[in-house]
């Protein structure tokens, strides 16, 4: 690539028909001006771009990134999900082995109470039919007293307290 300073330090060969050597001169310091401007801007540009490309690249770097930590927050509400699913689902299995077994629990209670109702019904069965047969032993017995005796034993008993 030429530079300026090739450019001014150029120097051509004289001939005898040839340009005039001090036009030739002043056009060729301001090509030299010229081009060391364009030379100086291309360089910035140049710089620029590198710049730019930099930034370019930490904004790629942190895109990818961003799309990574993105990807990574994604899976972990996911698995968290997942987990919370999984979590709710054995809750609803332990809450439903705790109501089988208060159910269970509940049923076999009620069978020893109808069990124990059953024994206190034939209880009171057998304690109602052997005061019956009690009653009617006695109402017999009261039934059988014949008034004659009862006045004879009476006046047995004024015999026995006047001895006395």
């Amino acid at each position: 690539m030429l530079t300026p300073m090739d450019i001014h330090n150029k120097e051509f060969r004289r001939s005898f028909r040839g340009y005039n050597e001090e036009e030739v001169d002043e056009f060729l310091d301001k090509v030299m001006e010229d081009y060391e401007m364009l030379y100086r801007e291309n360089a910035e540009l140049k710089e620029r771009i590198n710049i730019m490309n930099e930034k370019l690249q930490s904004y790629i770097n942190m895109e990818t990134t961003l799309n990574n930590t993105l990807i990574v927050a994604q899976n972990t509400a996911e698995e968290l999900k997942r987990n919370a699913e999984k979590e709710a689902q054995l809750i609803i299995q332990n809450a439903h082995q705790t109501a089988e077994k208060i159910l269970e629990q509940a049923n076999q209670e009620v069978v020893k109470i109808r069990m124990e109702l059953e024994r206190y019904k034939k209880q009171l069965n057998i304690f109602k039919a052997k005061f019956k047969a009690l009653l009617e032993a006695q109402l017999e017995a009261i039934l059988s007293f014949d008034e004659k005796e009862l006045v004879v034993e009476g006046e047995n008993l004024d015999d026995d307290r006047k001895e006395a």
